[in-house]
């Protein structure tokens, strides 16, 4: 048993098709498992159905063995899971150390050391913390959106493209930031586009196409597999 799973779930939007049918996904703690596909696969629509932004139709969501399928999306945060949405994932218009205080809306104890443990993984916010986030580099909000959501201390971390919009360089530095993440004991689970460089800092991987389960895998195994080489990697 996994650390949080979503079990052969099916869900759509309002009364529209199912977008993902009997899909399964799971991760554990210290892992980084990435769920690829193409356009329309369902990729985000199977992580909204595990923060609890979609009802399912049928399946399951668990963590650390407790079933959670009823519970609403800020119930889930409060159970340890954090997300990162692909846009509008930062306060454009408050600082570094401002948008960082926002993400500890669930903590009750004294900031300042937590803060400080974020300073640790994201250097340059400790150097940018009292500038407006709205001025930073694209890759800089990320890392912003990234520390954000750690505030919580989560044991699982959903990242929804990441690195969408930045460039290789910067798309390199934020997978070495989320491997740091992940020497934390968090779990990650990250939709992304760039399949080859996610997988090659994922534990494991799930390929979706039309809502289900089509590959899955290593890292290593997925990088190797000549259909999806073939299919997905552009190889």
């Amino acid at each position: 048993m996994a650390f949080f799973e979503g079990n052969k779930m099916t869900a759509g939007y309002g009364n529209g098709p199912d977008i993902i049918n009997s899909c399964s996904i799971n991760v554990d703690r210290g892992e980084i498992v990435a769920i690829l596909g193409p356009n329309g696969a369902g990729k985000s629509t199977a992580m909204k159905a595990m923060l609890g932004l979609l009802n399912l139709k049928s399946g399951s969501i668990l963590i650390d063995g407790k079933d959670i399928s009823s519970l609403s999306p800020q119930d889930r945060v409060k159970k340890g899971i954090s997300f990162v949405p692909q846009t509008r994932n930062v306060f454009a218009g408050l600082t570094v150390r401002e948008n960082l205080e926002v993400g500890a809306f669930l903590r009750n104890d004294d900031l300042i050391k937590v803060i400080e443990e974020i300073y640790e993984l994201f250097p340059v916010l400790k150097e940018k913390r009292s500038q407006i986030v709205g001025e930073l580099s694209g890759g800089q909000r990320q890392q912003v959106a990234l520390g954000r959501a750690l505030m919580i201390k989560p044991s699982v971390l959903m990242l929804d493209e990441p690195t969408a919009g930045v460039s290789p360089i910067v798309m390199d530095e934020l997978f070495q930031h989320i491997i740091k993440v992940k020497e934390t004991n968090v779990a990650i689970i990250m939709v992304e586009q760039n399949a080859k460089q996610a997988l090659s800092i994922s534990d494991r991987g799930y390929v979706l196409v039309t809502g289900q389960n089509k590959f899955e895998g290593s890292g290593n195994e997925l990088l190797k597999d000549p259909e999806v080489r073939r299919s997905f990697l552009g190889a």
